[in-house]
């Protein structure tokens, strides 16, 4: 694994997305009914899992994560982002908790970098309570490099409402990366709207995350600014989810190397 240095003078990053359903391996529609008893009772099988969504996970440097369990009775009680970043190897992790169910689960977006976040911000997202944005920034001023994660709701209305909100959020920044379970596909009005509004680029609209055992519909998504350049973008067979996960290399623009 090759070095990142801290002052962001690493000209490129690998980055993920990965929606893990809480660690739960699904392969059919069936695993939706046959499994679901996982959604409410701790099992052996969810940490195997986690093991090796870790090793998979390991060759990159940033990698925004969904459907985490936050340390709910669920999952034993394990903080599922950190105990992925330590096998991993990350030294940096942040897990967001949106949505409390009593100590049995803690609904979480989760963070894992191999750079040191200079600043994270959470916020909930308009609509139902439950959904909410991580925006992580990766240096300081017209270099810095913002992350944001997100999964949205499943309802075209609230969706809308939580991309006009993040539009809002991450307008007139000059390097993002945008990344998460949109539930929803590309040329979607909701997905439109984001784009126009904050020129964001989808490097590849045609590729499938889901479902993950055949998958047929693009919901997992990573976005970036026009100044970061795409080396790479691929959807991995990698099922151990109901999503598969999507990644992204991007070059930094010159100006990182010359504030490094």
């Amino acid at each position: 694994m090759r070095k990142i240095h801290e002052g962001m003078s690493q000209p490129r990053l690998k980055l993920a997305s990965f929606n893990i359903q809480t660690g739960i391996r699904t392969r059919s529609y069936r695993d939706y009914l046959l499994r679901s008893w996982q959604h409410l009772w701790p099992t052996s099988k969810k940490l195997n899992n986690l093991d090796k969504i870790a090793d998979f996970l390991r060759p990159f440097d940033i990698v925004g994560l969904q459907e985490v369990d936050g340390g709910g009775a669920r999952s034993d009680y394990v903080i599922q982002t950190q105990y992925i970043a330590k096998r991993a190897g990350f030294p940096y992790w942040h897990n967001q908790v949106n949505r409390r169910i009593g100590n049995l689960a803690l609904h979480s977006n989760g963070l894992l970098s191999r750079l040191r976040p200079h600043f994270i911000h959470e916020t909930p997202l308009p609509g139902l309570p439950g959904r909410g944005a991580l925006l992580a920034r990766f240096g300081d001023g017209d270099v810095a490099l913002h992350l944001c994660i997100l999964h949205l709701a499943l309802g075209r209305r609230a969706r809308m409402r939580q991309l006009e909100f993040i539009a809002g959020l991450i307008q007139g920044l000059p390097h993002v990366v945008l990344m998460g379970d949109l539930n929803c596909s590309p040329g979607s009005p909701e997905l439109e709207m984001l784009q126009a509004e904050t020129g964001l680029m989808d490097p590849v609209p045609h590729a499938r995350t889901f479902p993950s055992w055949r998958p047929q519909r693009k919901l997992d998504h990573i976005l970036v600014s026009p100044s970061l350049e795409v080396e790479a973008i691929q959807v991995f067979n990698f099922a151990c989810s109901d999503h598969l996960p999507i990644g992204v290399e991007v070059s930094l623009p010159e100006s990182y190397r010359q504030a490094a």
